[in-house]
């Protein structure tokens, strides 16, 4: 768990709060995304490179010599890459065996569909193009929890409002970092939409994921769920108040509301 406490505050809590088996699972989920989302918005490295080493991970990460395929792949890079990056093998390991394949699946898929973003320069020109790329980055991890609960427990969710789920996370990651993400040339937000557009935009993905998480019984998945969508809701309506993040009190209020913990 302290690779979890260096690169996400946001799902710290609820991955240390799941109960062990899906705690692994997720936590294995979460990292492996992570590291090749640390790819994808590295500073230092050109876009081709990041291409090829998305594309490397895609292929490599779904052979028998994983391991020391991944190893090579890092090695001319391993002074830049993040930690998180280059234990990418670690994190494969930490699932359980039994579902560790799906993980593996969908960290492909992603690799290869952040390649491609990056070839395309992040281009959005239309909300279908804002769709497909919140999917790719974040609607898809939705499906994967999804089939986690299942995996799990057996716990059913709707594929449709997992999407939603992702997807509205990412939406309110892109409205905060929108300052941020321009200082590298890059803008998620469709020409000529305002910022009223990409609230509207949030808040109906959002509308869906709490409706994705009604669905779930009370447990240790539904807490899973609850803290990063109330976080969520409580960074949109700071943004839209003008802050420029949720700060670390209402963090700390809404965390101790959804968990009952002082």
């Amino acid at each position: 768990m302290d690779m979890l406490a260096e690169t996400s505050r946001t799902f710290l809590i609820p991955i240390s709060r799941l109960v062990p088996g899906i705690k692994e699972a997720v936590a294995s989920a979460y990292l492996c995304m992570r590291a090749i989302d640390e790819i994808e918005d590295h500073t230092d490295l050109p876009p081709e490179v990041k291409a090829k080493l998305l594309l490397g991970v895609s292929k490599l990460i779904q052979v028998p010599s994983r391991e020391a395929e991944l190893r090579t792949l890092f090695q001319p890079y391993q002074d830049t890459l993040c930690e998180v990056t280059v234990r990418l093998n670690d994190w494969v390991n930490l699932c359980p065996t039994s579902i560790a394949p799906r993980v593996i699946q969908s960290t492909a898929i992603m690799a290869e569909q952040m390649a491609e973003w990056v070839e395309r320069e992040w281009k959005i020109n239309t909300e279908e193009d804002l769709d497909y790329y919140t999917y790719c980055v974040a609607g898809a991890v939705g499906e994967l929890l999804s089939d986690l609960w299942k995996w799990f427990d057996g716990t059913e969710t709707d594929r449709v409002k997992a999407v939603a789920f992702g997807r509205g996370l990412q939406a309110v990651n892109i409205v905060r970092n929108r300052i941020e993400d321009s200082t590298r040339g890059v803008d998620f937000f469709p020409p000529h939409w305002g910022i009223e557009d990409m609230f509207a935009y949030t808040t109906r993905n959002l509308e869906m994921a709490n409706e994705y998480i009604a669905d779930i019984k009370p447990g240790p998945i539904l807490d899973f769920c609850s803290i990063p969508l109330a976080l969520a809701h409580g960074t949109l309506f700071a943004l839209s108040n003008g802050e420029s993040k949720l700060n670390r009190e209402a963090v700390l209020q809404i965390v101790s509301r959804i968990t009952g913990e002082d």
